[in-house]
């Protein structure tokens, strides 16, 4: 049987390649933007992650830092600063225990001579903070000094302090002399301190002409000494008892031997200038509130401390920097905000807030802002004195504790004191104190 031939229409079925990559695309599509959620997710919990950072103050109350906290949280709105005003009592020690625990906190100061003893414990500053030519060039060559090691730095100071001088204006009109600027010649410190001192029927000091000689009763008596031995050139790390060490410390004791111009049967220095007994007197700037307070009507002008004659110029310094501890779980954030602090914005900030209950706030630590404070007749000493300033080891009211690096010069160069004080000659004092620094020194690296 013969079938019909039948012609079956053509059927055009769809090309799908085109579909395929359409699907394809479609999916890579989905996939990217799920990508791009989860990094943008990611990245908008980590900014809005909560940090707390703990800083422990020691001088200022919390309304000093009160602006600068304000303005950074505002800034950073996940960042809570939590500022607490530490007792100065044994401050080094319950800053040591607290590095060595889990409680410690994230931001904290130390005594620029601390360096050494808490190295350990510290966190290196990142460069996105000061890199270290900046660091270098902001603040004073002293800071350079006592915060870098290793060619890292480790805290930024929201201030900077170091001694003057404290005169009493009424005494010097009275005993017709003129302010010292040398420590020698007939103008000097020594003359000057001389003709200002007044005395009883019977020999004893009335008024001194200057609180100086002892360590039992001259505050700051550390940082006094400490001045004469940089100025003389003493290498105090390696050499403490050579003959220019000698020759200071036998021109400091000679104030109350020899001269008599001090003794240890007056009142402690401090008081003693507060109550218009002294006429010269040694102290850093924040001694200024104290005298202020014991008697606000005392009639005294701060001027710089005399220099050696004929010498390079040199001042003492004693301050305070902001570390960032090594175990912080907010380092960066911690660096972030002391980097925030230490701009000059922020320190005008903090040191209008300080003059609003004071004579006035921390002096700058920057170079830049010298001059704003260069018209303050009880500032501008001790920042222009700033730029000469070196500080070490002997050094008072640091709140170290019995067994800190400070505390255990200091107990070698009073035995010294006392030993001349009775006699000893100032060679066979300071074998003792030779002796004590290099084991003292010797037991911290990095010096």
């Amino acid at each position: 049987m013969n079938l019909p031939n039948i012609t079956l229409p053509q059927v055009s079925l769809p090309d799908l390649s085109g579909n395929k990559k359409f699907i394809l695309l479609g999916v890579v599509a989905v996939v990217a933007v799920l990508l791009v959620g989860l990094m943008l997710s990611l990245t908008l919990f980590r900014k809005v992650a909560p940090v707390t950072l703990t800083f422990w103050g020691l001088w200022e109350d919390q309304g000093v830092y009160g602006d600068v906290v304000a303005d950074y949280q505002k800034k950073n709105p996940n960042v809570t600063i939590r500022y607490s005003k530490m007792s100065p009592i044994n401050y080094g020690d319950r800053l040591t225990t607290a590095l060595g625990g889990d409680s410690a906190p994230d931001i904290f100061f130390i005594h620029n001579s601390w360096l050494p003893a808490y190295l350990p414990k510290l966190d290196p500053m990142p460069t996105t903070a000061y890199s270290p030519t900046e660091y270098k060039t902001v603040f004073y060559p002293t800071v350079s000094r006592d915060f870098i090691a290793g060619g890292k730095a480790y805290a930024v100071p929201l201030g900077i302090d170091n001694l003057a001088m404290y005169v009493n204006s009424d005494i010097l009109t009275a005993a017709g002399v003129s302010v010292p600027t040398t420590w020698d010649g007939s103008e000097g410190f020594l003359a000057v301190a001389k003709k200002m001192t007044v005395r009883d029927t019977n020999g004893r000091i009335r008024t001194a002409g200057a609180a100086m000689g002892t360590a039992s009763n001259v505050d700051h008596w550390q940082d006094i000494l400490t001045l004469m031995m940089i100025q003389s050139g003493v290498d105090l790390n390696h050499d403490p008892g050579s003959q220019k060490a000698q020759d200071a410390l036998s021109f400091y004791t000679t104030f109350a031997t020899t001269e008599k111009i001090w003794d240890e049967t007056l009142d402690n220095s401090t008081a003693a200038f507060a109550a218009g007994k002294v006429g010269m007197y040694f102290a850093p700037s924040w001694r200024f509130f104290d005298l202020k307070v014991m008697n606000p009507n005392l009639n005294f002008k701060v001027v710089p401390v005399p220099q050696l004659t004929g010498a390079d110029t040199f001042n003492e310094a004693s301050y305070w920097a902001a570390a960032v501890g090594a175990k912080s779980a907010n380092k960066k954030m911690a660096w972030d905000f002391l980097k925030f602090a230490s701009s000059k914005e922020e320190l005008t900030k903090t040191y209008t807030a300080a003059a609003k209950t004071r004579a006035f706030g921390q002096p700058y630590p920057r170079v830049e802002m010298a001059n704003l404070l260069a018209n303050d007749p009880n500032v501008a000493p001790f920042i222009n004195a700033a730029p000469t300033a070196k500080g070490w080891f002997l050094a008072s009211f640091t709140s170290d504790g019995q067994t800190g690096i400070n505390s255990q010069i200091g107990a070698y160069y009073k035995t010294a004191i006392d030993a001349m004080l009775r006699g000893a000659d100032a060679k066979s004092a300071l074998e003792t104190v030779a002796k004590g620094v290099a084991q003292v020194l010797g037991t911290y690296s990095g010096k």
